[in-house]
């Protein structure tokens, strides 16, 4: 390690003066330089380059000897002290330590924390809880990664490069046994911290300069129309799946997520342009205004659950997609049924199928991009089949 790390005392020419010149000293660690005027000025004339002192013809150069014989004991301290505690050495960092500069480790945990306190402080006004939820598992699969990796609680952000990058990759992928898009994902969470780090001038380069993962594309499951009329005619001798069942279905005729169903009161149903009844509220995840037109499905649900605070009795999204897998048992449906299939079905079976426009099936959805509401459009081979049958008339 000493092999990279030299120090060299200098004169600094002052074109102002060429008498009388100022001391520097240079610290070069693997290449890399940083300087510093020793507030020491000589005669050009007396300077030894070769010693990288002066010649000792009075007490006056013999006390600036003596003193660059400090300093120069002083950089070695600075430098094996750094070794110590285990840094990634710079020539900055033995400067500052030199300077008495606390150049203290910036943690990667500590950063992280603080990060995700300024989320929730957000929440509901800037981020949906869902955000922080993403967040606080992507904190707990970084904790847990550093352990396996390094045998540690946390490390200085100095330490995060490109290996680290795909290592973290990797354990998420075998250790965590994560898909590929949620291993992206949580990458990408991490890698806004990584970009906090950057700009403050934590860690001088992004080591996420060579990660290449992308989203690859999953068609989300929707209910078929057989499948949709199924569940809408079964009848359970089980309250709570019926129960489950109706708030399942409204989503199916409104579109909306677990998050949006579960807040409605009655004061989201207003009159909408056409004199109908229509459900208007802030999405939960996109904070964007979202009105929908009820359809009678709908309509019969809320009137059946009216009279509470809430507009329907839902349960906790856990216990309504463990009641929803029964559902799909008892009604022989082979899909993983969970409740935001049901959004993917109100998009696809029972909008675009019976061709509502694509452009008012996404601000249906809230969605803040019509690309979004196009990856729906690509499950619609019936539609495709339909729209094409003139030409089957014609050819």
């Amino acid at each position: 390690m000493l092999a990279n790390f030299h120090h060299l005392f200098f004169l600094k020419r002052d074109i102002r003066n060429m008498e009388t010149v100022p001391i520097y000293l240079r610290i070069t660690v693997s290449g890399k330089r940083a300087e510093m005027s020793l507030d020491r000025k000589v005669s050009r004339y007396l300077w030894i380059k070769s010693q990288g002192r002066i010649e000792a013809v009075n007490k006056v150069a013999k006390e600036i000897n003596k003193y660059l014989n400090l300093i120069e004991g002083k950089v070695y301290e600075a430098y094996e002290s750094l070794v110590r505690r285990g840094e990634v050495i710079t020539a900055l960092k033995v400067k500052n330590r030199l300077k008495g500069i606390d150049d203290e480790p910036k943690m990667l945990v500590g950063i992280f924390q603080k990060h995700n306190r300024r989320i929730a402080a957000l929440v509901p006004v800037q981020y949906a809880a869902g955000t922080l939820e993403r967040y606080k598992t992507s904190l707990s699969h970084t904790v847990e990664f550093v352990k396996w990796k390094y045998g540690s609680s946390d490390i200085d952000v100095k330490q995060i490069d490109p290996e680290f990058i795909a290592d973290y990759d990797l354990y998420l992928r075998t250790v965590r046994k994560c898909s590929n898009n949620t291993t992206v994902k949580y990458l990408k969470n991490f890698r806004k911290i990584i970009r906090i780090c950057l700009a403050n001038g934590w860690i001088d380069s992004d080591p996420f300069v060579l990660y290449k993962a992308k989203i690859k594309t999953v068609y989300p499951v929707c209910l078929d129309e057989q499948e949709l009329r199924a569940i809408i005619a079964k009848i359970f001798v089980i309250d709570r799946l019926n129960q489950v069942k109706d708030i399942f279905l409204f989503s199916c005729f409104t579109g909306l997520a677990y998050a949006d169903v579960a807040k409605l009161t009655i004061e989201n149903i207003v009159i909408g342009v056409d004199s109908q009844k229509w459900l208007s509220f802030v999405r939960t995840k996109t904070r964007s205004m979202v009105n929908v037109p009820l359809l009678q499905p709908a309509l019969r649900i809320i009137d059946k659950y009216s009279g509470q605070a809430k507009l329907l009795p839902v349960l906790s999204n856990q216990k309504m997609n463990g009641y929803l897998k029964e559902i799909a048992d008892i009604c022989g449906i082979k899909k993983r049924l969970t409740f935001h299939v049901a959004r993917h079905t109100f998009a696809t079976t029972v909008t675009l199928n019976n061709n509502v426009p694509i452009e008012s099936v996404s601000k249906m959805l809230g969605h803040k991009s019509i690309a979004t509401t196009e990856h729906y459009a690509k499950l619609m081979d019936t539609k495709v089949g339909r729209d094409m049958l003139p030409l089957y008339e014609k050819f």
